[in-house]
């Protein structure tokens, strides 16, 4: 009965202190891996390009990458990639390696040099910004990186613009009239 109630009594503690900031509902893979993936059955690539040090960064890991709906939707019609945007490992895309010639390793979690990468799928109008999904279809081009933290329900439209193909023949404005959510109501 003891090791009943000492348990209990620290299960919030554990539950608390596990990470959820890695958004392992989803089904991360390496650059690599989902062009690979992409090249077999057409799906395009969904890239989280982060930092460490980044606050919204963690809350799209810890909110919405956690969201079941939007993870189920994300596992099925995209190969998602978690790109780290100052990290140090060389990364192949599109058959070119990208590295990061500025990465200092004595400075820890704090913001470090850029990654090629970053700069050859993120910018915006020349500029990069954190969180950035990037969104790659099958044969590698980039179709659009989207800056800035999004809820699920502000992610939904764009997955489901992504995945339809509707970017080749229908600008954002226009899909959007017409589109309905599919997400469920979620029950406390």
């Amino acid at each position: 009965m003891r090791a009943l109630i000492f348990a209990l009594a620290f299960a919030p503690l554990t539950l608390l202190a596990q990470d959820h900031s890695t958004g392992q509902k989803i089904k991360w893979m390496t650059m690599e891996e989902a062009q690979k993936a992409s090249k077999k059955d057409g799906k395009p690539l969904m890239v989280d390009v982060y930092t460490q040090w980044c606050g919204p960064c963690k809350m799209l890991s810890s909110k919405t990458f956690m969201d079941d709906q939007l993870a189920a939707y994300v596992n099925a019609n995209f190969h998602p990639v978690k790109f780290d945007a100052e990290g140090n490992t060389k990364t192949t895309f599109n058959g070119k390696e990208y590295g990061n010639p500025s990465f200092d390793p004595q400075a820890g979690g704090g913001r470090n040099g850029t990654h090629e990468l970053t700069m050859a799928i993120a910018p915006v109008n020349g500029r990069v910004a954190y969180p950035t999904i990037v969104y790659i279809d099958k044969d590698g081009k980039v179709i659009s990186p989207v800056q800035g933290y999004m809820t699920p329900e502000q992610m939904e439209p764009i997955l489901h613009y992504v995945q339809g193909g509707k970017y080749a023949t229908l600008d954002y404005q226009t899909f959007m009239k017409d589109f309905k959510s599919s997400r469920k109501p979620v029950t406390p």
